[in-house]
């Protein structure tokens, strides 16, 4: 896995972190995300996707209902979340690749509210890998990664590869809060 850590902590820059990544890498990065993902979720249970975690710190401030901003995402929501905005970065990575000039979003997430079953979001992340690993064969032989992307929130620019990397970066920025919700979902079966 790439040491997203050492970007926050500042000892790395986004940009140095993705320099000599091949698509082969991202590829691999693409399985052993989702392997990590899958492995998170490999004990549990329908009643833990459906579960309602405690997260004092939760604000969505893009939800579409006014009554979700400070709702507390449960293991289905999450899956969905993640794997949408990784696929996006996948296909607006390819679309860079191919010399397409940024352009806006290009996004859709499945609605978390139908999504109860464990199977539905080892499904959900299979599907994710599936589309991710595809978007890598739309890149031509000789990518243009001279197109670059300004990355706001890292201030920054990233050419394909560092867009592809945006998806698992967000991924890796939600493990931590899957393990939790995971973690309490256990805590109240017990």
């Amino acid at each position: 896995m790439l040491d997203f850590q050492a970007v926050k902590d500042d000892k790395i820059t986004f940009p140095e972190l993705v320099a000599d990544l091949t698509r082969d890498d991202l590829r691999n990065l693409t399985n052993e995300m989702v392997d990590t993902m899958l492995n998170l979720i490999a004990d549990c249970t329908d009643a833990d996707v459906t579960f309602q975690p405690v997260d004092p710190d939760a604000h969505d401030s893009f939800a579409e209902d006014e009554a979700d901003v400070n709702l507390a995402w449960n293991l289905g929501h999450l899956v969905v979340h993640v794997t949408a905005s990784a696929e996006e970065s996948a296909a607006l990575a390819a679309e860079m690749a191919r010399g397409v000039a940024p352009h806006g979003r290009s996004r859709y997430e499945v609605p978390w509210q139908t999504v109860t079953t464990i199977k539905q979001c080892r499904d959900r992340l299979a599907e994710s890998r599936r589309m991710r690993l595809a978007s890598l064969d739309v890149w031509p032989a000789e990518p243009h990664l001279e197109i670059p992307y300004h990355v706001r929130y890292l201030d920054t620019d990233v050419n394909a590869m560092g867009r592809f990397v945006l998806g698992l970066r967000h991924d890796f920025n939600h493990l931590d809060q899957i393990a939790n919700v995971i973690s309490q979902a256990r805590e109240a079966r017990s």
